[in-house]
């Protein structure tokens, strides 16, 4: 088998870097931040500069835990602009390397398995990190650091901690000096995949080093953790056998699709009732666009964080899978109106389409002596103006056309359309 060789690029500061690029300042040495101005002091900083973390300040703090008397610029994010600069960065990757040999990690992050191009370009695994590097910069303005690794798992740890204290920004680890370097590093929770939940559960037991878990007996880790011990354990000895195009050749048994918010304050239950309306509905669409159904919808209604009580969830089953929002929107209605306290604030919401499927056939069911036809025809109409709908909005933009749920003072679907992720898109 060929040894591989992979690199993870990571974007510095990505969002804060753009801003600054924009403006013709050098994200090294300029105070500035990305966050919206119109929310609350409570808002969380989407990224800060290097000048700013260089303070001590932390990457995701919220704007009131910035100290006083540090002077900083505020950028509203613009989340299409980022966007377009994260294409223009992945067609320089494209010049140097097969789209087959990328794996996008995030918008800010990739994975490149460049094997095969170091004899090509005649260079070693450092020195086509630094020409990616110089390219992105030179181009593009941002800078970047990079992880270099044996394996996909490496290559993300070399990046995560290791490059930040290199002086070139460059980690680089293989099986071995993984373990003479990190397998004592604190705190797990550095490590990719490891988060508080695991690392609490771990420390419980006297584990804090990867050096600790793969000494552990490997039974008690599953005792814990059931399948994923398996991920766990091959993470401590700096394995990972899953490659690029593993990941590419990957399909999964069971889609679901999903959409979340979490309010902007806390909403009486009418308005919690239109919100989720309003979410199925664009979900309907969405799942017509894409030309999918689903035959069960699941909500997830969190209440007012001043409560701290647990949230409601459940499952609406539908007779047939379909995309039709006459049938979908008074089943997820019905849901809401069963499993929410009528007397508690909402504050998050999140709607899944289980079991999405592409096999359109399973919108179809065989009529039976008590069914009439005027229900497919309804059906079929109804698809017609979703369809049209969908047309509309891809022409126009997608405010084009709203009902009047959307007008509602609560409503917030007119704000998400103008968002991206749930950020401003910048347009």
């Amino acid at each position: 088998m060929i040894n591989r060789t992979y690199i993870c690029i990571d974007l510095k500061s990505f969002y804060a870097s753009v801003e600054c690029v924009e403006r013709g300042l050098d994200p090294m040495t300029t105070n500035l931040v990305v966050a919206d101005p119109e929310r609350s002091e409570k808002t969380i900083c989407l990224a800060i500069t290097p000048s700013m973390k260089a303070l001590g300040i932390k990457n995701r703090c919220r704007i009131f835990e910035i100290p006083e008397g540090v002077d900083y610029i505020i950028a509203s994010p613009r989340m299409q602009k980022y966007i377009d600069y994260s294409a223009e960065i992945y067609a320089i990757y494209l010049r140097f390397v097969s789209r087959d040999d990328i794996h996008i990690y995030s918008i800010d992050e990739a994975f490149l398995d460049i094997t095969e191009y170091l004899v090509t370009y005649h260079m070693n695994a450092k020195e086509m990190a630094l020409m990616l590097m110089g390219e992105i910069l030179r181009e593009v303005g941002v800078r970047a650091t990079c992880g270099i690794g044996t394996n996909l798992y490496l290559a993300k740890i070399a990046l995560d901690i290791t490059a930040k204290h290199a002086p070139d920004f460059i980690g680089v680890l293989d099986e071995t000096t993984f373990r003479e370097r990190l397998w004592d590093h604190k705190p797990l929770t550095d490590f990719w995949r490891i988060g508080k939940g695991t690392a609490t559960t771990l420390e419980r037991y006297g584990i804090k080093t990867m050096r600790q878990i793969a000494e552990m007996d490997e039974d008690f880790l599953y005792s814990l953790f059931g399948i994923d011990a398996e991920l766990l354990i091959d993470h401590a000895f700096g394995r990972e056998p899953v490659t690029i195009a593993d990941i590419k050749a990957y399909k999964p048994k069971i889609n679901c699709l999903s959409s979340g918010q979490v309010l902007m304050r806390d909403y009486l239950f009418e308005e919690g009732r239109l919100i989720v309306r309003e979410m199925m509905d664009l979900l309907c669409l969405d799942l017509v666009d894409k030309e999918l159904v689903t035959d069960s919808v699941t909500i997830y209604i969190g209440y007012s964080n001043a409560l701290h009580v647990e949230p409601a969830r459940g499952t609406a089953k539908l007779k047939k899978s379909t995309s039709a929002d006459r049938i979908i929107l008074p089943a997820v209605t019905a849901l809401y109106d069963r499993i929410v306290d009528p007397k508690k604030p909402v504050r998050r919401i999140n709607i899944t389409c289980n079991h999405v499927s592409e096999d359109l056939e399973d919108a179809t069911v065989q009529l039976s002596m008590f069914d009439s036809t005027t229900d497919d025809e309804s059906s079929n109409r109804n698809l017609r103006v979703q369809k049209a709908v969908l047309d509309i909005k891809k022409k126009y933009g997608k405010n084009s056309i709203l009902k009047g749920m959307n007008y509602s003072e609560a409503a917030t679907t007119k704000d998400r359309n103008r968002q991206i992720g749930g950020h401003k898109s910048g347009e």
